[in-house]
């Protein structure tokens, strides 16, 4: 505890390091590997399936970008609201979290 006093002109400060408030390194539960692996089995035609943990590592925020064929026809609400539902397990845990998704060119 000690560490996170500091003392300044004589009058003791906590000092609030941003891990405390984000959690430990090791405290995701999903890693960005087992979102990719469920989204890519939800949509096995994706071209692109990027998950990236934008939360500084503990796993509480994360970016998604799905690119299908499988979302032709569908408006950007329905295929978010497909991410979300086959993440609805996993987003329980989580703080918050970035759908982008797309459609290729063909």
């Amino acid at each position: 505890m000690s560490s996170n006093l500091v003392r300044l002109a004589g009058k003791r400060y906590i000092s609030i390091l941003s891990r405390v408030w984000s959690g430990s390194a090791g405290a995701a539960k999903y890693s960005e590997e087992s979102l990719r692996k469920t989204l890519q089995g939800k949509f096995p035609q994706a071209k692109n399936v990027v998950v990236s943990d934008i939360s500084g590592g503990c796993g509480s925020m994360y970016e998604i970008f799905v690119e299908t064929t499988e979302f032709k026809g569908l408006t950007t609400v329905k295929q978010h609201r497909l991410i979300t539902e086959t993440l609805k397990s996993e987003i329980k845990d989580m703080h918050g979290l970035r759908i982008h998704t797309a459609i290729p060119s063909e």
